[in-house]
């Protein structure tokens, strides 16, 4: 099954059946649920646009479009009535609408009823597996968008969901001449009308989410106040400013449609409390979905929300030294920073520094750097970087790998080249130039510890146990690719030419090499990595990492983990958001583009 998206910073809809356009389910994030919580219809689904012509349901083939790289429309037609559906989710609204419009074609009159249906057939709270909430799901009918309101209050309230086609009030007097059939948790809105030739009819569906009832309602009501072509445009023009084109079509839907899933999949704001969280992705369909990870926000999703805007960007860091400061540098864990998987990962440590970096060179706001929550969380990470070094070698180890696999040997090349970018940062930004010395020191222990010699060529060991042992490996989340990137060597370096020579031939198990995607696998995940191609365009492979990309399908478009290295299609990680904004910025890196 292939699936269309959309959504805005408060709800998503990951699960836009291609084939038909039904809604399977719509998620949002909620702070006192940790995670995730997604309405879903099952089976038959949430929200399912319909047509009928002379009261026969048409199953027309659809069209899918994107506006603006974001907004999704399919159009069909039967019965010479051509069919339309929009799925609008405006910018910082809790809600969104769905538009359908009917065009009568031929030369004689139609009847036509035209709506959606649906079932709520469950709830599903969402943080990397998946758990159905049993109780208190309610349905009443409501004043406040006089038609019905679905709610959650096992207790106490935990959300509603409610839909709104008509507005009474004396200034509004919005009536769409629709109607609604509401039997508990199922539900039918439509709009009947005879069609002359060429005559055209329109519906806008509402739908509102919200803690309770009046929220939710009221937040469906205020699009239908607002308008669908105004919101349409509001939208329309925020993703134009922030859209980021390069000269070749092919590649700037690529990018644009992967900037925009990050930036409303890989981040969003909380129901409940409105705050602003980072997430590996709020799709259910990918398999570690709404939890965070420094390396994955931070190093991956957090240059591509950068290069959209920059204001959003800096309250991500705001909520991140917040938040997640008391846990940086731990495997995973919950949007409220609190753990979820314990293990040390020496490279989440470092993302968080380099991401402030970031941010500041791209920004000029170098006051920032100054306030009280992000000095005390850079003295954290300090402090807490400072206990991995290890005398005897100079090296500073890890527990777990890039993938958040176990390690072999305990000293990674990588982690270590982004430990030496994280002291030179520190020793800047808390004022401590003694930090200098311990970053070079840093590099001359890789140097020492971690180049080895085959075939008489010094190359880059993936990691060492400081007593002799090594072992020749990549991992595409933190690959050895990467090292001129992050400033440990020049690109010119002989043996990091050399190790990017062993790692790419045919000689190397994961290389692919010879494959229509030849780039590099690992064992968590043996097939060619998208991030394996968002390293080699970072890496000096620009050409062959696009030709790799105009192979790869992936999923329907958006990046995933990993591909078949034949066919391009995905094998792993559907939905991967934080992938998706790592790929659209290596693109837009790679590529001329105008400004």
């Amino acid at each position: 099954m292939q699936y269309q998206v959309t959504g805005n910073e408060y709800l998503s809809l990951p699960t836009i059946r291609q084939t038909d356009g039904a809604v399977e389910g719509v998620t949002f994030l909620y702070m006192i649920a940790k995670g995730m919580i997604e309405l879903n219809g099952g089976e038959n689904g949430l929200i399912c646009p319909y047509f009928s012509v002379n009261s026969v349901k048409q199953n027309p083939e659809i069209r899918w479009f994107r506006d603006c790289c974001w907004i999704p429309s399919y159009e069909g037609t039967a019965q010479d009535v051509r069919f339309c559906c929009t799925y609008l989710t405006p910018i910082s609204e809790r809600a969104f609408v769905l538009r359908m419009t009917a065009e009568n074609k031929s030369s004689a009159a139609v009847d036509i009823r035209f709506g959606a249906d649906g079932t709520w057939e469950k709830t599903l709270h969402e943080i990397n597996e998946t758990t159905e909430l049993m109780q208190g799901k309610s349905v009443e009918l409501s004043g406040w968008n006089h038609m019905f309101i679905w709610s959650q209050k096992p207790g106490m309230p935990l959300f509603a969901f409610a839909p709104c086609i008509g507005d009474p009030q004396p200034f509004s007097q919005i009536d769409q001449n629709a109607s609604f059939e509401c039997s508990e948790f199922s539900y039918d809105i439509f709009k009947e009308q005879r069609l002359e030739p060429g005559e055209k009819a329109q519906l806008d569906i509402c739908f509102g989410v919200g803690y309770e009832g009046v929220a939710a309602a009221t937040s469906a009501k205020e699009l239908l106040r607002q308008g669908f072509d105004k919101l349409y445009q509001r939208t329309k023009n925020w993703l134009q400013n922030r859209m980021k084109p390069v000269d070749d079509p092919y590649f700037n839907q690529m990018l644009n449609t992967n900037l925009f899933f990050t930036f409303f999949y890989a981040s969003g704001r909380c129901v409940d409390t409105e705050e602003l969280c980072l997430v590996t992705s709020r799709s259910p369909r990918y398999y570690v979905s709404a939890a965070y990870w420094d390396r994955d926000s931070l190093l991956w999703a957090f240059p591509a929300i950068l290069m959209v805007d920059k204001l959003y960007a800096r309250e991500i860091l705001d909520a991140v030294f917040l938040r997640q400061a008391r846990n940086f540098g731990i495997h995973s864990r919950y949007i409220d920073g609190t753990v979820l998987e314990p293990g040390f990962e020496l490279d989440e440590l470092c993302a968080p520094v380099i991401a402030l970096e970031r941010y500041v060179q791209a920004s000029g706001d170098e006051k920032f750097v100054r306030e009280p929550h992000i000095q005390r969380g850079l003295h954290r990470v300090l402090a807490r970087l400072l206990e991995q070094r290890d005398e005897k070698t100079g090296l500073y180890q890890t527990f777990l790998q890039p993938t958040d696999d176990l390690h072999r040997y305990p000293f990674l090349t990588y982690d270590n080249a982004l430990t030496c970018l994280a002291l030179r940062i520190l020793a800047k930004r808390l004022n401590q130039p003694e930090l200098e010395i311990k970053s070079e020191e840093v590099r001359r222990a890789v140097y020492r510890n971690c180049v080895k010699v085959e075939n008489q060529k010094r190359f880059f060991a993936w990691s060492v146990d400081g007593h002799g042992k090594y072992d020749i490996y990549d991992e595409p989340p933190g690959s050895l690719q990467l090292l001129p990137y992050y400033g440990f060597c020049s690109f010119e370096d002989e043996t990091w030419l050399n190790t990017m020579a062993m790692i790419r031939s045919s000689a190397y198990p994961l290389s692919f090499a010879g494959k229509p995607i030849a780039e590099i696998g690992c064992k968590h995940a043996p097939h060619p990595w998208i991030l394996s191609i968002c390293n080699s365009l970072l890496s000096g492979h620009k050409d062959t990492a696009l030709k790799h990309l105009k192979t790869a399908v992936m999923d329907n478009g958006i990046a995933c983990e990993s591909v078949d290295e034949e066919t391009g299609e995905c094998t792993t990680g559907e939905a991967f958001a934080t992938c998706a904004g790592f790929l659209s910025y290596a693109l837009y890196e790679s590529l001329k583009h105008a400004e």
